[in-house]
C-alpha cells in the first residue's frame, strides 16, 4: 500500500526502515520516483540502498541537516571570537601535557589531590593506571577526570565501564550529570530494544561508543561476543575502566592463584583495550601472588603473575592515598560517628528478640558440633552462620527472603552426603563437614523455627 509521501531531493537525510539515510540522487518520477541512498547510522555506515520512495510506507525527510548553512552572510564577530578561543584551547591541551581542560568542563569542585591520578594519566604512553584511594575519596570523580581529559586530547574514542551491578546506574547518572557523558548500559531490555528496532543479527557494541556493563555479563557470552567482535584483537583508542578491580583478582592464596570465572572473562577482553584504568579501595587481599596476578591483567608489559610486585614497581601504576594522609596535608573530610541507639522496653516475646534467640540457639549448636572440625573448615562453616546474623540485623525481611533456600539447599546436600559412600562428597559445602547428621535432624525437629 503506497502513501502520498513528499519526495526528498539530492543531499537530503531521510528517516527509512528505522534508518537514517543520506539521498545521494534521485531520478524518475511519480509513482517511479527512485532514490539512491547511503546510510549515516554507526551499525551501517555506508550501506546502499535503492527504493521506490512512494511505495515505501514509513519514509520521512528528516528537517535536521545542513541547512544552517543555506544562509548568506558572515557569522557575527563575537560569535566567531568564541569559535576561534575554543578551536585554540583544543589544540592548545592536545600538544601540553601539563595543560588541564577536564577539571574546567565539568561541573564539579575538584580538589587537588584528585588532580594527581589525572597527571599521573597523562604522562603514562598508555593510560594503565590503578587509582586505589580510600573510600570516599572521590575514585569516580578522578575516573571521569582523565576519561574527560582523554576524550578532548582525542586519545580515545571507545570506552567501556565495567562495574558491579548495583553500580552501573550510579555510573551513568554521574557521568551525565558532572560530564556530560551519555553512557549506554548494555543489559537484557537494551539488547531486546536495539533487535527489534534493527534486526537479531545487529551487535550492539556498535551502536555507540560509550557503554556500561555489569560485572555479572561479564562472563556470559551473550553480552562479551559482540564485545570482542567489535575489539578485534586490540584497539587502538579505547578505554577500559573497571571499578571494584579487586574481583578480579584471584582469591588463592596458593603460589599461583588460580583464576575464578570473572577473572579468566576479564583478562582476554582487557588485552583487547588500549588504555586500562583500574578503580578499588582494596586492591591488596594479603595474597601477593593474587596482587601480582591483578597488576598482570592492568599492564602485562610490567607485571607477571608469580613475580613478587615491590613498592618502586607500583609508583609509575599506582595511586594509594588513605583519608588519613590527605587530612594531614590540609584536606578536610567529615568524621565518622558511630552511636550505638539502646532499644528498651520490648516486651519478652516480640518477635525480633524471639527470632534472635532462635538464631542464637541454632548458633551455639552449630558451634557444638563444628569442635571436631578442622580449624580452616569450622571457620568456613562459621561464615555461613555469620552470613545469616547479618541478613537479621538488616531486617526481619532480609532473613526471611533466605531461609527458605537455605533449608532447602541443606536437605539436598544432606540427601547427597546421605548417598555417599565415603564420608562427604568433595562437591558438598564444607558447612556439612563430616557430621552433617545433626542439621537434618534438627531442621525436622524445629520445622517451624523460622516462621514468621
Amino acid at each position: 500500500m503506497s502513501v502520498d509521501i513528499a519526495p526528498p531531493m539530492a543531499g537530503d537525510f531521510v528517516s527509512l526502515r528505522t534508518r537514517r539515510w543520506l539521498v545521494e540522487s534521485v531520478s524518475g518520477a511519480d509513482s517511479r520516483f527512485c532514490a539512491k541512498l547511503a546510510c549515516i547510522d554507526d551499525d551501517a555506515q555506508g550501506e546502499a540502498l535503492e527504493v521506490l520512495w512512494h511505495d515505501e510506507i514509513d519514509g520521512s525527510v528528516l528537517k535536521e541537516g545542513l541547512s544552517f548553512l543555506e544562509g548568506s552572510g558572515t557569522d557575527d564577530p563575537q560569535v566567531f571570537s568564541a569559535y576561534l578561543r575554543s578551536i585554540r584551547w583544543n589544540t592548545a591541551t592536545a600538544a601540553d601535557r601539563k595543560l588541564l581542560q577536564a577539571p574546567f568542563r565539568a561541573g564539579i569542585h575538584s580538589y587537588a589531590y584528585q588532580l594527581v591520578p589525572l597527571a599521573k594519566a597523562l604522562a603514562l604512553p598508555r593510560v594503565n593506571l590503578l587509582i586505589a584511594d580510600d573510600v570516599g575519596a572521590g575514585k569516580t570523580i578522578e575516573a571521569g577526570l582523565i576519561l574527560r581529559e582523554l576524550i578532548l586530547r582525542r586519545r580515545v574514542d571507545f570506552i567501556v565501564i565495567c562495574a558491579p551491578p548495583s553500580m552501573t546506574r550510579q555510573w551513568q547518572d554521574e557521568l551525565q550529570a558532572k560530564f556530560g557523558l551519555a553512557f549506554t548500559i548494555i543489559d537484557r531490555e537494551y539488547l531486546a530494544s536495539v533487535r527489534r528496532e534493527r534486526g537479531f543479527a545487529v551487535n550492539p557494541w556498535g551502536t555507540g561508543s560509550l557503554f556500561l556493563l555489569s560485572h555479572s555479563l561479564v562472563t556470559d557470552e551473550v553480552y562479551t561476543a559482540g564485545l570482542r567482535d567489535r575489539l578485534g584483537e586490540f584497539r587502538a583508542r579505547s578505554l577500559l575502566i573497571l571499578d571494584e578491580a579487586h574481583h578480579a583478582a584471584p582469591a588463592s592464596g596458593s603460589r599461583y592463584a588460580v583464576d575464578s570465572q570473572f577473572t579468566r572473562s576479564i583478562d582476554p577482553l582487557a588485552a583487547r583495550f588500549e588504555h586500562r584504568l583500574f578503580l578499588t579501595a582494596t586492591p591488596h587481599n594479603g595474597h601477593s601472588n593474587s596482587f601480582a596476578r591483578l597488576l598482570e591483567i592492568l599492564d602485562p608489559q610490567r607485571f607477571t603473575a608469580g613475580v613478587e610486585v615491590g613498592p618502586k614497581d607500583l609508583e609509575p601504576v599506582m595511586v594509594r592515598r588513605l583519608k588519613s594522609d590527605l587530612k594531614h596535608f590540609g584536606e578536610r573530610f567529615p568524621t565518622r560517628r558511630v552511636e550505638a541507639i539502646e532499644i528498651d522496653g520490648l516486651p519478652e516475646d516480640a518477635p525480633e528478640l524471639v527470632l534472635a534467640d532462635k538464631l542464637a540457639a541454632y548458633d551455639a549448636l552449630v558451634a557444638e558440633r563444628m569442635k571436631g572440625l578442622p580449624p580452616g573448615t569450622a571457620a568456613r562453616s562459621r561464615l555461613v552462620l555469620v552470613g545469616l546474623q547479618q541478613r537479621l540485623l538488616s531486617s526481619i525481611a532480609a532473613l526471611a527472603t533466605v531461609i527458605p533456600n537455605w533449608r532447602v539447599r541443606s536437605r539436598a546436600y544432606w540427601s547427597a552426603y546421605s548417598a555417599a559412600e565415603n564420608g562427604v562428597s568433595p562437591d558438598l559445602p564444607i558447612l556439612l563437614g563430616r557430621k552433617s547428621r545433626w542439621l537434618s535432624e534438627f531442621l525436622d525437629d524445629h520445622q517451624n523455627a523460622f516462621s514468621f
